[in-house]
């Protein structure tokens, strides 16, 4: 049997949201095909060897815990991870499966360790995962190969805000944070007094931020897996009873649908929008998997919003429904999450390294 080891946790505000993918992600393994083990990343960033049990417990604070069991990281060894207290007693990993949404995660951080630790992992290598993670850098690379983005102005912490500038795009107008995700720190603003206290907010997370003229159109979204060949899935669309996609209305509320196939869109359409996700994936350097997010205003004019390199696994997440609607499981679709991990890691070692 492999052995597969969970991440979960991390010092991002996203660190709730992670503990629920990674319990999702722990259940619908197979079992009969890998051994499973935990990592937590405590919320200062520490890692801790969790019992299997303790990934359900709800209000679970990694680290808290004697059962909890520290760990020290030993790049390239044979058993690059074992106990802090006891080094000779290792956790046993063939795959990394890092599910650590958001910043220290999902931005490159967390994938170099990985590299250093030499073992394959799901999801986009360290470039990929920067770019990813970076909406300011994702849409400058987006723009630069001929795909359309919601116009946006970027500021930096400290710099001084050109208001008339900012409001010659039109309300609303929505402010994020550069490096977040789950809809974390993003803020609407309908006026001068709302765009000020929406920048405050942003900036309270990211020393970045983006200021985008809203789009009036709908949210729909694709699954892109693979490698060098990925494949899109179908397209759904996130439908919101009131306001927008924000963190609540993510995970808190139950009022916002997910449905598949999106509805009353042509198959040109769909394929344009499928397309358009594999370009992306390609030119963001995307590996593993992605879900692509759109704004859909109509057959001939559709945005992209952004890339997520680590969807969410939760109940609602759209990532693996899409690929459920495909035809692919939720067990399936992670083996093959797994299965591309090892692909990339194989055609990566099979590099010259030397002259």
């Amino acid at each position: 049997m492999k052995s597969i080891a969970i991440i979960t946790g991390g010092k991002s505000p996203e660190h709730d949201v992670a503990i629920v993918s990674s319990r999702n992600i722990f259940k619908a393994l197979d079992h009969n095909k890998y051994h499973v083990s935990v990592i937590g990343i405590s919320r200062k960033g520490e890692w801790f060897h969790l019992p299997e049990d303790a990934l359900f417990e709800e209000g679970i604070e990694i680290g808290a815990s004697e059962q909890h069991f520290p760990l020290c990281l030993l790049p390239f060894d044979d058993q690059p991870i074992r106990h802090k207290d006891n080094i000779d007693i290792a956790v046993s990993v063939d795959v990394f499966f890092p599910i650590a949404h958001g910043v220290y995660g999902e931005d490159g951080l967390l994938q170099g360790v990985l590299e250093y630790l030499n073992r394959p992992y799901v999801g986009p290598g360290v470039l990929g995962s920067s770019i990813g993670m970076d909406k300011d850098v994702t849409k400058l690379l987006l723009q630069q190969n001929g795909i359309l983005v919601t116009p946006w102005q970027t500021y930096f912490k400290g710099d001084e805000i050109n208001f008339t500038e900012l409001e010659k795009l039109g309300y609303p107008l929505f402010v994020k944070p550069a490096n977040m995700g789950s809809g974390v720190g993003v803020e609407k603003a309908s006026n001068i007094d709302e765009l000020k206290h929406a920048i405050k907010i942003a900036f309270d997370y990211d020393i970045k931020i983006l200021i985008e003229k809203g789009i009036s159109g709908r949210e729909v979204e694709t699954a892109v897996l693979g490698n060098l060949k990925p494949e899109a899935s179908g397209v759904g669309e996130i439908v919101v009873n009131s306001g927008f996609y924000t963190y609540e209305n993510k995970y808190v509320n139950n009022e916002t649908k997910v449905i598949i196939p999106a509805e009353n869109l042509n198959e040109a359409a769909v394929q344009l929008i499928r397309s358009t996700a594999l370009k992306a994936y390609r030119c963001l350097q995307l590996e593993g998997m992605s879900r692509v997010d759109f704004f859909y205003v109509s057959d001939n004019e559709f945005y992209l919003n952004e890339v997520n390199t680590l969807p969410g696994f939760t109940n609602i997440s759209m990532y693996p429904k899409l690929w459920e609607a495909a035809g692919l499981s939720y067990s399936n679709l992670l083996s093959k999450l797994v299965e591309t991990a090892e692909e990339r890691f194989n055609l990566r070692n099979e590099l010259r390294r030397v002259r």
